[in-house]
């Protein structure tokens, strides 16, 4: 009985770090988007030529590193797609310290049809 409570107050805890991870990831995201909006008001265009896009993550960060409105914006679209793909890594992990070998499995299986997706989806573009 008392390791029945140990795990539903450690799974408490999980839940909990899990919860702070997605609301990190949208605070943060949302911030980055914010000042991505601001700097296109302020300036009155993205920091590119008509029809420009950084697409790629070195061009994305030298249009962080230039003050590029729109580069922020994507930032922060991008950081806002990431955050419940961190989730899914804090899953296996929690899952993990559980001992929990399927749900581990299963979780890894998410994680890599995620990752296979965005890579997909990047080379689309």
């Amino acid at each position: 009985m008392k390791n029945e409570e140990m795990t539903k107050e450690e799974l408490l805890k999980i839940e909990r770090n899990i919860g702070k991870i997605l609301r990190a990831g949208v605070f943060v995201s949302s911030a980055v988007i914010i000042v991505g909006i601001l700097m296109f008001v302020l300036t009155g265009h993205s920091g590119y030529a008509t029809g420009e896009w950084p697409v790629r993550f070195d061009a994305i960060l030298s249009g962080l590193v230039g003050f590029k409105a729109l580069a922020w914006l994507m930032t922060g679209l991008f950081l806002l797609i990431l955050t419940p793909v961190l989730r899914v890594v804090a899953s296996i992990f929690s899952f993990a310290r559980e001992g929990d070998k399927l749900y581990v499995a299963i979780t890894t299986l998410v994680l890599v049809i995620l990752l296979v997706a965005m890579i997909i989806g990047h080379g689309g573009a």
